[in-house]
């Protein structure tokens, strides 16, 4: 795991908060579904993020969002650069975060296999 260091932490921590912000406020397209920013990792010479997102539907729309938000992210950056006063923005790339879906499925196997000790005990 690469070593972090305090200001991309806060950094990416802004960038985070920001992009939220400008997803909601800014794009207007309406295939775009709901979408939320689960994380922000910045590269220490703050030239690259991974921004992490995580969207609600099925793997159409998962994928169409994602597209969306590749697409976008150009005016995104040029957005940041606005609000953010910072020498270099960096290029956001766009990653998807199954770790929401991965905790219900996990969630649902331990409750499948609670209710299963439960009836072997009677």
């Amino acid at each position: 795991m690469p070593r972090e260091f305090p200001r991309t932490r806060r950094v990416g921590d802004q960038i985070q908060r920001e992009l939220a912000e400008l997803i909601r406020g800014e794009l207007k397209d309406p295939r775009l579904g709901m979408v939320s920013i689960s994380a922000v990792e910045v590269s220490r010479d703050l030239s690259h993020a991974r921004v992490h997102v995580s969207v609600l539907g099925n793997e159409t729309q998962t994928a169409e969002s994602l597209k969306i938000l590749q697409h976008a992210a150009g005016f995104l950056r040029h957005k940041l650069g606005k609000s953010m006063h910072m020498r270099v923005i960096p290029e956001l790339h766009f990653h998807l975060d199954r770790s929401l879906e991965e905790g219900a499925r996990i969630g649902a196997l331990i409750n499948l296999a609670i209710a299963s000790d439960r009836e072997n005990k009677d």
